[in-house]
């Protein structure tokens, strides 16, 4: 049997948790109560979570409990679903049937959705318990948790530190060990940019592989769901549950994700798409992880060499208009409209400001940009960069200082402009990844000698999914 004790159940892998549930070793109901009572210790700190449903995963651990009773007595454990009784938790941007979809936003009234959103209906499916609603910034817009409803979500290595967004919150849980794993979704770099700041393993998968990670009114095809785990193993294992058998590699990710690829052709880049407009510069930490990445990936047989790419200078203005076209026909009533944050207010005036062609002659550009993007790429089989150009970020150093009601200290503070510059400087190899449609993976390589993690970032062709998760297994067990 496995010791339910607090300890004990943290030092397990998503893995472990799944085979000890599906064998009875240990109940749906206790590993709830594990991650319950962690969420109730940390959360006041970390700010990872906006929404605890403490009841109704009780109840839906005991009906997971009486469904394993019932198949183990009547001989068909085979019909347990992939993930019985794991713990789990939904960003604040997915809907889940009785609780408050906020979206970060105080401008929003919050009613309980009346059913599952398609993210949450497939895990659900395949046997989750959701603890509940994780942080957000307002509407995902942003590389950082923090709005105006709840505190901000904190970094669990340094939590005077963003945890990253938009699935900050979900981040800041998977890495304190209040939940196994989770699902994020990015349409920018909402999985990746978290998972370098917290030190996880963060796949986007490519357009299309996870069916239920779609976004209704995304114009452009951004958004795509995928899992942020502590090891490349527990991101495979959600990769199982996200996309249908039938699309999966022969026997699954999980099954294969110990199997090392063939050596392969590795290009190095620190080309962006954003340069022209905000210059930026990259941190040593963040070039001493690519640096061991790269000497890593070197040894394990593969060959890495400079990759120069060139991008379309045009493309920032294309991808803002296209990024915050949603915002600007979001239902928000008038006299709430203050109620936004200046980075929100601000985009969604403009996007309501911005006509139809404009948007059209933009997502017409993005895929040009596409094609014109794989096109260079596919003299590689990976693209290797640092995930973030910088160290995890201070709470309040995007907006100026203030969240949640904060006073806002700094000259610039409220400056939208400002705020989105120090973004795009901060992630500015996370969304022509979106725009191209392409897997991509965050591999924590490195850590400061502050602690803080450090991660690369590895770009495959479309339905290399597998082989990313390959490569992340392989960095971890150097």
């Amino acid at each position: 049997m496995v010791d339910p004790s607090l300890q004990a159940l943290s030092r397990l892998t998503a893995v472990e948790l799944r085979d000890a549930l599906a064998s009875g070793d240990l109940s749906a109901r206790e590993a709830t109560t594990h991650f319950l009572s962690a969420i109730e210790s940390r959360n006041k700190q970390l700010g990872a979570f906006v929404t605890v449903t403490a009841e109704q995963a009780l109840r839906d651990a005991a009906a997971a409990d009486r469904r394993h009773a019932i198949v183990v007595r009547e001989g068909r454990r085979d019909e347990l679903p992939l993930l019985h009784g794991m713990p789990t938790a939904f960003k604040d941007l997915t809907d889940v049937a009785g609780v408050p979809t906020t979206h970060g936003s105080a401008a929003l009234e919050h009613k309980p959705a009346p059913e599952d959103g398609a993210l949450a209906a497939t895990l659900k499916g395949q046997g989750v318990i959701s603890l509940g609603k994780t942080q957000v910034p307002e509407f995902g817009l942003t590389a950082y948790s923090e709005n105006r409803i709840a505190p901000p979500s904190r970094n669990p290595h340094s939590l005077g530190r963003s945890s990253g967004g938009s699935s900050g919150g979900t981040a800041a849980a998977v890495a304190a060990g209040l939940v196994p794993f989770a699902p994020g979704t990015d349409g920018g770099g909402s999985i990746r940019i978290p998972a370098g700041a917290c030190g996880l393993v963060g796949l986007k998968p490519g357009r299309g592989v996870v069916p239920s990670g779609a976004s209704a009114g995304d114009t452009a095809k951004l958004v795509v769901a995928g899992p942020l785990a502590r090891t490349a193993a527990d991101a495979a294992l959600l990769m199982d549950a996200l996309v249908p058998r039938d699309e999966a590699p022969d026997g699954g990710y999980l099954a294969n994700v110990g199997r090392a690829p063939e050596p392969l052709r590795i290009g190095v880049s620190l080309d962006s798409p954003w340069a022209g407009a905000y210059p930026f510069g990259i941190e040593q930490e963040a070039m001493d992880a690519l640096t061991l990445g790269t000497k890593l990936l070197g040894n394990a047989g593969h060959s890495v060499a400079e990759a120069e790419i060139r991008y379309d200078n045009r493309y920032p203005e294309a991808f803002t208009a296209a990024w915050t076209a949603g915002v600007g026909s979001a239902r928000i009533a008038p006299q709430r409209e203050a109620l936004l944050t200046p980075l929100t207010r601000t985009f969604r005036r403009r996007a309501q400001q911005r006509s139809a062609f404009k948007v059209n002659e933009a997502l017409g550009f993005l895929r040009q940009f596409e094609h014109d993007t794989i096109a260079q790429y596919a003299e590689w089989d990976v693209i290797l960069m640092p995930t973030l150009a910088q160290t995890p970020r201070p709470i309040g150093w995007f907006t100026g200082g203030g969240h949640s009601g904060e006073p806002w200290p700094s000259e610039w503070a409220g400056d939208a402009d400002e705020d989105y510059k120090r973004q795009c400087e901060y992630a500015p190899w996370s969304s022509m990844v979106n725009v191209c449609g392409l897997p991509a993976i965050s591999v924590p390589v490195h850590a400061t000698a502050a602690g803080l993690p450090m991660g690369i970032q590895l770009i495959g062709r479309m339905g290399s999914e597998l082989l990313l998760l390959q490569l992340a297994a392989a960095l971890e067990a150097r």
